[in-house]
């Protein structure tokens, strides 16, 4: 599924123009982007959570050339699915 599915499903579902939904969307999203760049915790309860969490630095290598490329630290999303997510079926 990409966003523009997620566009028709919601215009579908919620009887409202695809302009509509794709601003719906679109607010969705960088309200999540700016919300992960503060270092928040997104829950949605039933989906999942949404986390920002450190990344060491370490040592990784190039596939091509096999010369070893020093990776800084930083950070990194993670995501843990909800109960409900997990026993789809």
């Amino acid at each position: 599924m990409i966003k523009s599915d997620i566009v028709n499903e919601i215009s579908n579902v919620a009887e409202i123009t695809k302009v509509k939904a794709e601003i719906a969307v679109k607010v969705i999203f960088d309200a999540m982007k700016s919300s992960l760049a503060r270092k928040e915790r997104i829950e949605l309860r039933g989906f999942g959570i949404f986390q920002v969490k450190p990344r060491k630095r370490g040592i990784g290598r190039n596939p091509r050339t096999g010369e070893e490329v020093k990776i800084p630290p930083g950070y990194t999303i993670r995501f843990k699915p909800g109960k409900n997510l997990l026993n789809i079926k």
